[in-house]
């Protein structure tokens, strides 16, 4: 079965064009129509190639092919940073899917399927059903950055009596505070001002303090576990003296120019650097049912989901205006 779908790609000029796809449905493949699509920083890094950009999706299954038995037709699903996995190998089976040996994801494969489109063609394995009456536009955003932070807080031997730190608050951020402090961990929101107190500790933080590089925060206990969720650029040696013996840093935000890091500091107090990928299928599934079930939404601006609306969303994301995520709405 053949279906063509509209797509909206990124440019060498670094413009949004819009481009019309037709695939056939593989085995375990589904064609999803596409309701709505987050936007993530990420997407910026591919804005200047010609690959269909978004991972990010909400929609209703329109038609499936060959061996699919996981959704139906008409299910409405969430799709995103992972295209397809194997299933059967070692990650596959234990959980850690998102590290599949032969793992298709955004940005690396699949150049003509992505979230910002009127459709897509998608691994019938990489899809997730939506719980019923959790609004699409909140959906969106939990598929990616959701599952990021959800990942972290679930996977890594957290501890309820743990004390989580949360180092800035933006797309990442703001959900890492709503979902740690659903979880019941003692949340401490670091910024690089007081601009974000009164939302950060509206959104469930236990503690608000200003963080900047070189100027620890005065009568603050150390952190047992630090998520990075703002600037990619951070200096390290600046985080080791909030930091707990025997305790983890995580960087969720990431860059492609290497870091500075004094390994005999990490050494002293035992310090760890922990890398995580985006959530593998259980814990996006565990995310969205936790989610509905404890009526956790992202802060969400919403557009037009058209080139002129990407291109405005993308742009109120680069001048920093975005408040939290934004989300892409089919008109």
């Amino acid at each position: 079965m053949s279906v063509t779908y509209e797509v909206y790609r990124g440019s060498p000029e670094g413009k949004i064009v819009g481009d019309k796809v037709t695939s056939t449905l593989g085995n375990n493949q589904v064609f999803v129509e596409t309701l709505v699509s987050g936007l993530c920083g990420t997407d910026e890094h591919f804005v200047k190639t010609n690959q269909v950009l978004g991972h990010e999706g909400v929609g209703i299954v329109k038609a499936i092919g060959p061996s699919v038995t996981t959704v139906k037709v008409g299910d409405r699903v969430g799709f995103g940073y992972t295209h397809s996995i194997c299933g059967h190998c070692d990650n596959c089976t234990t959980g850690w899917d998102q590290y599949c040996r032969t793992v298709e994801l955004y940005g690396s494969a699949d150049f003509d399927n992505g979230t910002f489109s009127s459709g897509a063609v998608w691994d019938a394995n990489s899809v997730y059903t939506i719980p019923e009456g959790y609004d699409s536009a909140y959906a969106a955003p939990l598929v990616c950055a959701g599952a990021t932070v959800f990942s972290v807080l679930t996977k890594f031997g957290i501890q309820s009596t743990d004390r989580v730190g949360i180092l800035g608050i933006g797309g990442l951020g703001h959900l890492a505070i709503k979902l740690a402090s659903a979880l019941g961990y003692h949340v401490v929101a670091l910024s690089s001002s007081e601009a974000k107190r009164q939302e950060a500790m509206e959104y469930g933080a236990s503690e608000y303090h200003v963080f900047r590089s070189g100027q620890a925060p005065k009568d603050m206990a150390p952190i047992k576990h630090l998520l990075l969720t703002g600037s990619a650029n951070v200096d390290y040696s600046s985080l080791i003296p909030i930091m707990d013996t025997l305790s983890t840093i995580y960087p969720l935000t990431v860059s492609a120019d290497p870091s500075n890091i004094v390994t005999l500091s990490l050494v002293t107090k035992g310090i760890r650097i922990q890398g995580s990928m985006v959530g593998s299928r259980p814990v996006i599934r565990s995310l969205l049912d936790f989610s509905a079930k404890k009526n956790i939404y992202p802060t969400i601006m919403k557009f037009p989901l058209t080139a002129e609306g990407i291109e405005t969303a993308m742009k109120t994301l680069r001048e920093g205006k975005m408040r939290y995520r934004g989300v892409l709405v089919k008109e």
